[in-house]
């Protein structure tokens, strides 16, 4: 019978042994010390290259002590507005050469805490993304996570960077727009309980409310997703509101629909506005209008703030960074009812 070929794996100690150098030597070399000799580590990339020597990553990490590779924590991974901010993050990362890791806790706030200590410990840093545990909960776990970014969270620990959007600026824009149109009768289509997001929201809507006590404003229980929007047509029409403001796109647009199989007309009846300005907001029937969000930049933002905590420079030590939403007119909205 004939032999059956084998192929070696060409290792550090074939690459030492061609370039007359030390093992510790060919290791310094492959992992960027700049205090090997040029002359040397010349020869020994001579060496790699001619013998197509390619480092062992798992060895490499464990060499420095780093994967080059972060960890994103979200709640709901098909949120278009999640998958922004992932986008934004993963290209930023990829210049510097890192990788993303993705866990999605799917709502379930008692699955973060396990999914961020699993994913720190695999990687050099964490971001979490609008976390829905308690505050109680987030503080304790934050010292174990670090490197860490917090995106639409906060925490007392003043050594995790936080980004964050003024939602209650946003919504008391919204519902201003639904007023300057002349409705009287608004609703809000609240969103998940336990996300800060939505609580920021209501926070917006009782400082609306303080200023026009004359409006009569409902709030509505919904959630965060098409489903949630559809399934609020009832609650809606029984509540009299002319001027609904969703808790984000995907509710609105699912409010859309619904009201579409009622006959019920966009903005003649009711006017909807939705939160986020995901990229199919603006090609809904009619177009929807919303609080734009600026999410790419979140994503990139918060590999920034990683970036320096990996490499050890000052921390965001100021407080959050406030990103501003934008409002975004168009014709899910219009004059109520004489």
């Amino acid at each position: 019978m004939g032999r059956r070929a084998t192929t070696r794996r060409i290792g550090i100690a074939d690459v030492a042994l061609k370039a007359g150098v030390s093992h510790a030597t060919v290791s310094r070399v492959m992992n960027g010390n700049f205090t090997v000799d040029p002359a040397i580590a010349e020869r020994v990339r001579a060496a790699a290259t001619e013998l197509n020597y390619q480092p062992n990553p798992v060895g490499r990490s464990l060499a420095l002590g780093k994967t080059d590779t972060i960890g994103i924590v979200v709640p709901d991974l098909s949120n278009p507005t999640f998958q922004a901010i992932l986008r934004g993050l993963s290209m930023a990362a990829a210049q510097d050469g890192y990788r993303v890791l993705i866990a999605d806790s799917s709502e379930v706030s008692s699955e973060e805490a396990i999914l961020a200590g699993e994913a720190r410990r695999r990687c050099d840093g964490l971001v979490l993304c609008a976390p829905r545990m308690g505050d109680a909960e987030l503080e304790e776990l934050a010292p174990s996570l670090h490197p860490m970014v917090l995106i639409n969270r906060s925490t007392m620990d003043t050594n995790a960077p936080s980004l964050m959007v003024d939602y209650g600026q946003g919504i008391q824009e919204l519902a201003e727009l639904l007023v300057g149109l002349g409705h009287t009768r608004l609703a809000f289509l609240a969103g998940p309980a336990r996300s800060a997001s939505n609580e920021l929201r209501l926070q917006g809507l009782e400082k609306f409310k303080a200023a026009h006590p004359d409006i009569d404003l409902r709030m509505l229980d919904a959630g965060s997703n098409f489903e949630a929007g559809h399934q609020c047509v009832d609650a809606v029409l029984a509540s009299g509101a002319t001027g609904i403001m969703a808790f984000n796109d995907l509710v609105a647009m699912g409010l859309l629909s619904g009201l579409h199989e009622r006959g019920v007309r966009v903005p003649e009846d009711i006017s909807v506005t939705g939160f986020d300005d995901i990229p199919f907001a603006r090609y809904t029937t009619p177009p929807l209008s919303t609080a734009a969000v600026p999410i790419n930049e979140l994503g990139q933002q918060a590999w920034h703030r990683m970036r320096d905590l990996i490499r050890n420079l000052s921390p965001d030590a100021e407080g959050p960074t406030i990103f501003l939403p934008r409002l975004e007119v168009r014709g899910s909205t219009g004059p109520a009812k004489p």
